[in-house]
């Protein structure tokens, strides 16, 4: 089974992603959540989910640092990115450091577990 940990800001997007999937048929372990990469960098350190799914822009830490240092840290963890931000630099920036997929907002439960 697979584990994922999510990390968005906005409340109502991480509830709907939260609780409208569902993990278990898709044969992944929900870990938890977090509403910045701040609250959620110790999380996913001492968690060490497979998958992080996490929102670009978030205020304390945002998505890219987040992601810069859990590639770091923890090399095998994918990243996808969320973002309601069409925008190139952050496609690019997400690329640089390796991030598996990076998703446009609002995004369909498929577009996540497949």
């Amino acid at each position: 089974m697979v584990s994922i940990f999510l990390v968005e800001d906005e409340r109502l997007a991480r509830e709907s992603i939260r609780d409208n999937i569902d993990w278990e048929s898709h044969h992944v372990k929900f870990l938890g959540e977090a509403s910045d990469g701040e609250l959620a960098l110790p999380m996913i350190l001492e968690q060490k989910p497979d998958i992080v799914l996490t929102d670009v822009k978030m205020p304390f830490m945002d998505g890219l640092e987040l992601s810069e240092i859990v590639k770091e840290r923890l090399p095998d963890t994918k990243i996808i990115i969320i973002s309601g931000h069409d925008e190139f630099e952050y496609a690019r920036n997400a690329i640089a450091l390796g991030v598996s997929e990076y998703l446009l907002k609002p995004i369909a439960s498929d577009g996540i577990t497949s």
